[in-house]
């Protein structure tokens, strides 16, 4: 991917369902093929590695790294796996300056990550989670992400599978409006194969910093996931607190 303008960098989301395509395939090849078809600078990942057991490692970090030059943020963990409750964050150029590992609350197993990178387009703090499926644990969630949001100045970007689907008063995801500001309809990412449900999101504090959210829709990642990748654009030296 070609260099992006002065303080400019593409972030992507993509819940990759352990490198298991709609055909029923594990490919972690293909997974890292659809990667690299991004062209993203950053990406938050979900599912990456196996949920129960030893929580084997799913990716193949080398034909990532190969393919589209992204490197993971280095999580510590007790287990076989690459990320964080199978969160990880994929970076192409950049510093790492610290690195929180959250446990969230619910019923089921869930976690997220909180990276302040310092990137070639600026600083950011990255926050990749993967929400659960019951909406009481989602607000808990949603409100521990908040917690863990800062009070700094350091621009935000929060992404990840957000596994909600209601929109207005109804979506556990409305308090990230005091934060963020407006959250907008979302793009639809799944199923990938007739993608009605916008599932996966991007938002950023400032609000102004984030373009438009697109999905990445190509023949092999309705294949490779029953998630579509989703992206933007950020300017990490521009906009303003609304």
């Amino acid at each position: 991917m070609s260099k992006q303008p002065g303080g400019e960098a593409i972030f992507a989301s993509y819940n990759v369902h352990k490198c298991v395509g709609t055909d029923g395939r594990c490919l972690p090849e293909r997974t890292a093929d659809v990667i690299a078809e991004i062209g993203a600078d950053v990406v938050a990942l979900q599912e990456a590695d196996r949920r129960f057991g030893d929580r084997a490692a799913l990716l193949d970090l080398d034909r990532i790294s190969r393919l589209a030059g992204l490197v993971p943020v280095q999580v510590a963990n007790s287990h076989r796996g690459h990320g964080w409750h199978g969160n990880l964050v994929l970076v192409r150029e950049g510093m790492v300056r610290d690195l929180r590992q959250i446990t969230l609350p619910g019923l089921e197993p869930r976690g997220a990550l909180v990276a302040d990178l310092d990137l070639t387009g600026g600083p950011v703090r990255v926050m990749a989670a993967h929400l659960g499926l019951l909406r009481h644990s989602r607000i808990m969630q949603v409100e521990a992400l908040l917690a863990h949001s800062g009070a700094d100045d350091r621009p935000i970007v929060l992404m990840g599978d957000l596994n909600e689907w209601r929109r207005q008063r109804r979506s556990a995801l409305r308090p990230f409006g005091s934060r963020f500001g407006p959250l907008g309809r979302g793009v639809a990412s799944f199923p990938s194969y007739f993608p009605v449900l916008a599932l996966d999101r991007i938002i950023a504090r400032p609000h102004t910093i984030l373009g438009p959210v697109e999905v990445h829709d190509s023949p092999l990642a309705r294949k490779a996931s029953d998630h579509l990748p989703i992206k933007a654009r950020v300017n990490l030296n521009g906009g303003a607190d609304a």
